[in-house]
């Protein structure tokens, strides 16, 4: 004996059978109990739903020799017959394949007869968009007045291209995609029947791969028995599929929330080294951060989340650890990178730039707490406060009540700021004398180096370099990378009478000068001036950009352009409007 795909041979015969449409089979039943039968019907829907099938289920209820009745005997000739497509007044015809005007007008001759043995002759057309227009023409009028004993059972895939014309003259059921668990359910019942061991996420994949549709995952879990046996394993699965391993995707997302770069890279690698599609498995991360982000905005998102209770469960864990802004940068990031990945000849280089963006993603601060964080900066005179507090969105006031505090207050402090290095060494002198203990470094290493700078700017970019050891009137010790040019030239002999001639200037003494290298990872060397210029650069434009991007004017223009903002700089004595 041939052998019966599962699609076929578990195809669903009553109404109960049916498996997610549950509101078409309870009208179809209470129409049939009342009595309320209309004579057209069409069933809309995406493949694999059970359109076909409840067509049949409803042929079988209408001429059932047990009597009209909501569910169908299945065991008369009558019911029978119809599951074995062998009942000569059920018609199914393809409309792909019939879909001239002849065929239509030989279809309308068949009308005109009495069905041979069953209570309704019925015709089951199948694709039934695929008609042409004549051929739609044709039908007009036999379908809004048709004889007593004809029921027309239309099916569909895409309901638009249907005439408008045949759509009022039928009763229109809408079948939905069958969601995940009662896929997987209905999978569960047919592997414990047929004697099967399979664990539920090999059935959740199989399912998955089906979407939506319960003929395409019985053709795939017809594909995994073939390939598996009767024993079937979550790797066999995994590879036969070519999906993507949860697990990964669940590694892949810890590792972006940790921070953890490395990770990252090496869960890159294991995705070429699988043979996944790049894009694919950007597209399921896409997925996965839409349902941690569905969780994390409503709780509990059961309802609209197609996902298993075990997944579910993980998904809700993991949505514990990470901040709703932060998800949703993560997705922007995503987006952007599965649009780069449809045209690009380097894919895994763009999804490894992707994932470590999001893994050094800077963490999301409220605008709350950057004012809160702008009003302590400027109450304790921090060196950019005049220039973030500009951004911060007060009401407005009157402009001439602000612009003579702007001009006349604001600007000579910076003036008098700027003279005071070259100017007055007094006062340092005075700070300088009482440090008789070694200390780490403070204003008077910067001073020191804004006095070189400005007498001789190539030896104080070079200092800029250094890290300040020892600071004091008695010695000056600074380190530098080891082989670093700098600390050549300025171990060079008219360099060191150069600085110890600044240096007896600056502190009215004359330390002792020495230049030497660090040792590779040296903890205890503190951050050169460069470096303290960088990271107070990165932590004003961090503020700034946060700053500026709560400006009403500032985020329009953003969302319109679609852009990111590069660099903020502060106005100088003017008032963003």
């Amino acid at each position: 004996m041939s052998y019966l795909v599962l699609a076929r041979k578990w195809r669903p015969q009553t109404f109960s059978d049916l498996t997610g449409q549950e509101h078409v089979s309870q009208t179809l039943q209470n129409a049939i109990d009342s009595g309320r039968i209309a004579h057209a019907f069409l069933f809309t829907g995406a493949r694999g739903v059970g359109k076909t099938s409840s067509a049949r289920i409803l042929a079988k209820a209408l001429t059932c020799e047990q009597g009209m009745s909501p569910e169908p005997c299945n065991v008369c000739p009558a019911c029978t017959e119809i599951t074995a497509g062998t009942a000569v007044d059920v018609l199914e015809i393809d409309g792909a394949s019939n879909t001239g005007v002849d065929d239509i007008r030989e279809l309308r001759e068949n009308v005109k007869y009495l069905p041979s043995r069953l209570r309704y002759k019925i015709f089951i057309i199948d694709e039934v968009h695929m008609l042409s227009t004549n051929a739609f023409n044709a039908l007009l009028k036999t379908l809004e007045e048709p004889p007593p004993h004809v029921k027309f059972i239309f099916a569909t895939t895409e309901p638009h291209k249907v005439p408008i014309t045949i759509l009022s003259r039928c009763q229109r059921f809408d079948f939905r995609r069958i969601p995940l668990g009662k896929v997987v359910g209905r999978l569960r019942h047919i592997v414990d029947q047929e004697g099967i061991a399979i664990s539920d996420a090999s059935l959740t994949m199989v399912a998955r791969k089906g979407d939506g549709s319960m003929r395409d995952s019985l053709s795939v879990l017809d594909q995994v028995l073939a390939f598996c046996g009767d024993q079937v394993r979550d790797e066999e699965v995994v590879s036969l599929l070519g999906v993507v391993d949860r697990r990964l995707l669940l590694d892949a997302t810890a590792a972006v929330f940790g921070r953890d770069t490395r990770t990252v890279l090496d869960i890159v690698a294991r995705v070429d080294e699988f043979g996944y599609n790049m894009r694919q498995f950007c597209g399921e991360l896409i997925d996965h951060l839409r349902n941690l982000l569905i969780l994390k905005a409503v709780g509990d998102g059961t309802d609209l989340l197609d996902l298993s209770e075990a997944e579910l469960a993980t998904l809700r864990q993991q949505a514990e650890s990470v901040p709703l802004d932060d998800l949703q940068r993560h997705l922007t990031v995503l987006l952007r990178a599965d649009g780069e990945l449809g045209h690009t000849s380097f894919p895994r280089l763009v999804l490894e730039m992707a994932l470590v963006k999001m893994a050094t993603l800077a963490p999301a601060v409220p605008v709350d707490q950057l004012l809160e964080r702008l009003n302590r900066i400027e109450e304790e005179g921090g060196g950019v406060a005049d220039a973030r507090v500009q951004w911060r969105p007060t009401p407005p006031a009157p402009a001439g009540s602000r612009a003579p505090e702007r001009t006349a207050a604001t600007p000579p402090p910076r003036t008098a700021e700027r003279q005071a290095a070259p100017s007055a060494p007094a006062p340092r002198r005075e700070e300088a004398k009482p440090a008789s203990e070694p200390r780490r470094t403070g204003d008077s290493w910067a001073d020191f180096v804004a006095l070189v700078k400005g007498r001789k700017p190539r030896l104080g970019s070079m200092l800029e370099q250094g890290s300040p050891l020892v600071v004091t009137a008695e010695r000056l010790e600074i380190g530098f990378p080891e082989g670093a040019f700098a600390l050549a030239s300025l171990r060079d002999s008219d360099s060191q009478a150069a600085l110890k001639e600044l240096a007896r200037q600056f502190f009215s003494a004359e330390p002792v000068l020495v230049m030497r290298p660090l040792a590779p990872g040296a903890a205890e060397a503190p951050p050169n001036l460069l470096e303290k210029k960088r990271v107070e650069k990165e932590q004003q434009q961090t503020v700034l950009k946060q700053a500026a991007t709560s400006h009403p004017a500032v985020a329009d223009a953003l969302d319109v352009f679609g852009g990111t903002l590069a660099e903020v700089e502060p106005l100088e004595g003017k008032e963003p409007r």
